[in-house]
């Protein structure tokens, strides 16, 4: 069997391993030793398996990952995302729909200090969603908000994905922050203005809440001036080229954990969850990296990637449709795969043939993004979708599918809009970065 059909004879065997349930870890270590093994012998898989794990530790461009999501811990426990919310609620009271365009904003707010999609949604589910209830607003419509505010959270800076882009094709992480920013303001407010198109059809899903006095506006703006010296720290500092992802994520970890403690915010055994989540959470995420580099190196060694260019360019198709297909696939694979799991089994694969078609890897990392949203969010297994259930068991997920549907929308239009104006996710690393 030659080099290439071995290789689609294993991503075959590794999407029924994940059909089967088996944790992706696993399944792309399987495949990744097993192929390797089929190529050039079981030593010579022993010999990768046995320095994958060396080079995940000891990478210093994921050594970003544990910080950020330590400083989204953080700033979750101390109630910063709450004083985001309470802040655009007071802002568009009186506005129909307001409570679910502020839960939008202060999701996308928050996660500018978070990089964690299921970690915004999980935050500001409840912290918004009871005030939605109270309120009398539709249960779909408030879920569906949630959701898709939610999705925010691994596209604006920092995203815990784009770092992980940034390791797989060898990319500068600052670049890759610099392109997701405007197209994160991008989908926030085709978010918000889905949320408004769909209460001006459906009145009833958002009653008008009584608005405040505009002194009490912008006094409640005066709440969340941490989060802003936070973002300004950290990110403007990594965008101003005085700190590196690593400096700026370490930097950022110890300002909110130091806001927290100042302000009383959070107690000693907060801070101890904090950290165990953060531990737990990112040895789950080197766990797949490590599976994820022994499955790269056999699809490196199979040479499938080139076997799919020389396709591509014998059938003339041009670049556009080639694109077009890779997202198409990606929507599906969004069906069953979880966000990470999806970047690191597709982009070793799609990355050769999307720049040997003349596309930038910092503008397809955006579109990886803003496709990953879209798989978490849409049914039947949007992970977002889940976690929020999680918090309101009482709704049913078929509401929340419906509810979230028209949300759909905005990624696919922010999706067309990168291929019209791509300048949208390069012109600020551009301008930065040269």
């Amino acid at each position: 069997m030659s080099a290439p059909a071995i290789g689609g004879l294993g991503i075959l065997i590794l999407f029924a391993l994940l059909f089967l349930r088996v944790p992706v870890w696993a399944a792309l270590a399987l495949v990744g030793f097993g192929g390797i093994s089929a190529l050039n012998g079981v030593r010579s898989a022993l010999a990768v398996a046995g320095t994958a794990p060396f080079d995940t530790a000891s990478a210093y461009t994921l050594s970003v990952i544990p910080l950020f999501i330590l400083m989204g811990e953080v700033a979750s426990s101390t109630r910063l995302s709450a004083d985001l919310f309470v802040a655009a609620q007071k802002f568009l009271s009186g506005l129909r729909g307001g409570l679910s365009i502020a839960a939008i904003s202060a999701s996308a707010c928050f996660g500018a200090v978070c990089g964690s999609s299921i970690a915004t949604a999980a935050t500001m589910s409840r912290i918004a969603l009871p005030e939605m209830r109270r309120a009398g607003y539709d249960d779909g419509f408030s879920t569906g908000s949630l959701a898709a505010g939610g999705s925010l959270g691994i596209l604006i800076p920092p995203s815990i994905i784009l770092v992980i882009y940034a390791a797989i094709a060898e990319q500068s992480v600052p670049k890759l922050f610099a392109a997701a920013l405007v197209p994160g303001l991008v989908l926030t407010v085709l978010y918000v203005i889905a949320a408004m198109a769909m209460v001006r059809v459906r009145p009833h899903y958002a009653p008008v809440a009584v608005p405040v006095l505009w002194r009490e506006k912008f006094g409640a703006l005066a709440g969340p001036w941490q989060f802003i010296a936070l973002f300004v720290v950290s990110i403007g500092g990594i965008y101003a080229g005085v700190f590196s992802p690593t400096e700026a994520a370490a930097v950022g970890a110890f300002g909110a954990i130091a806001l927290g403690v100042l302000g009383r915010r959070v107690t000693f055994g907060q801070l101890t969850a904090s950290l165990e989540t953060t531990v737990l959470t990112s040895g789950l995420l080197f766990i797949i990296i490590i599976g994820a580099n022994l499955f790269s190196s056999f699809i490196v060694q199979t040479q499938l990637p080139r076997l799919m260019i020389s396709y591509a360019e014998a059938w003339a198709l041009p670049p556009g449709s080639v694109m077009t297909l890779i997202i198409v696939a990606y929507v599906i694979m969004g069906c069953f795969l979880e966000g990470i799991g999806m970047v690191l089994i597709t982009v070793p694969v799609f990355l050769p043939l999307v720049t040997k078609f003349g596309y930038d890897p910092v503008w397809f990392s955006i579109i990886v993004v803003v496709v990953v949203e879209l798989g978490l969010i849409h049914p039947p297994v949007g992970m977002n979708l889940f976690v929020i259930q999680a918090q309101a068991p009482d709704i049913k997920l078929t509401s929340i599918y419906r509810g979230v549907v028209p949300f759909l929308v905005a990624p696919i239009a922010l999706i067309i809009l990168l291929f019209i104006f791509p300048q949208i996710a390069m012109w600020l690393p551009k301008f930065l970065y040269g």
